[in-house]
């Protein structure tokens, strides 16, 4: 499993690095956000909000779809770094330990219920704050810029602040498809073949 884990890490190190910085040139631009534009939509999510005929507020204005990508990204980042961890033989002293990631939480929730519980008491509140005091971005009423927490710091200045937000944006949607991989690998046999050329197991 540790095999597999660190093929897997080092296949994924590319989506994780930051970005090259290039000069500008008339020279075909392979960069996929400058081709394709900061919000590639080829299915048309973000405008599902403006179909005629379809019930009031029954599709998410794109506010909410940014905030979602955002947010699950950050979480399947965290998953990501936690299912290495783990896999590599690290573990907080005293917490309680599983034989495979797939069934930690619950051994998590049954062997330490109270501080699975604080842990699942920060989530909810952090949850609520995220999005209690900014208004109703599912009809596009927010006020609060999506993914924002509201501090900045390090004191980055705004041209930084938008480097990141894309890198995020990127590392966070390659963690998710890590994550699914992870999953698919888990529960479907033979779903994602370079595992199996490896041989994880």
């Amino acid at each position: 499993m540790k095999l597999a884990l660190l093929t897997a890490l080092a296949g994924s190190a590319a989506a994780f690095a930051p970005a090259p910085v290039s000069k500008a040139s008339t020279s075909l631009n392979l960069n996929p956000e400058a081709a394709l534009g900061e919000n590639w939509d080829p299915m048309g999510f973000s405008k599902m909000h403006e179909i005629k005929g379809a019930f009031p507020n029954m599709f998410p204005h794109p506010q909410f779809l940014e905030e979602a990508e955002i947010k699950h990204g950050r979480m399947a980042m965290l998953a990501w770094t936690g299912v290495w961890a783990v896999s590599s033989g690290l573990h907080f002293p005293g917490a309680p330990e599983a034989d495979d990631w797939t069934n930690a939480l619950g051994v998590w929730a049954r062997e330490d219920p109270g501080g699975f519980g604080i842990i699942l008491a920060f989530i909810m509140i952090a949850e609520g704050e995220g999005v209690s005091h900014a208004g109703d971005n599912f009809r596009g009423l927010s006020k609060k810029v999506p993914g924002d927490m509201g501090f900045n710091w390090m004191g980055h200045g705004e041209a930084t602040v938008d480097r990141y937000k894309a890198v995020e944006k990127r590392n966070g949607r390659a963690a998710m498809i890590a994550m699914a991989s992870l999953f698919a690998f888990k529960s479907i046999p033979g779903s994602v073949p370079l595992m199996d050329l490896f041989g994880a197991n």
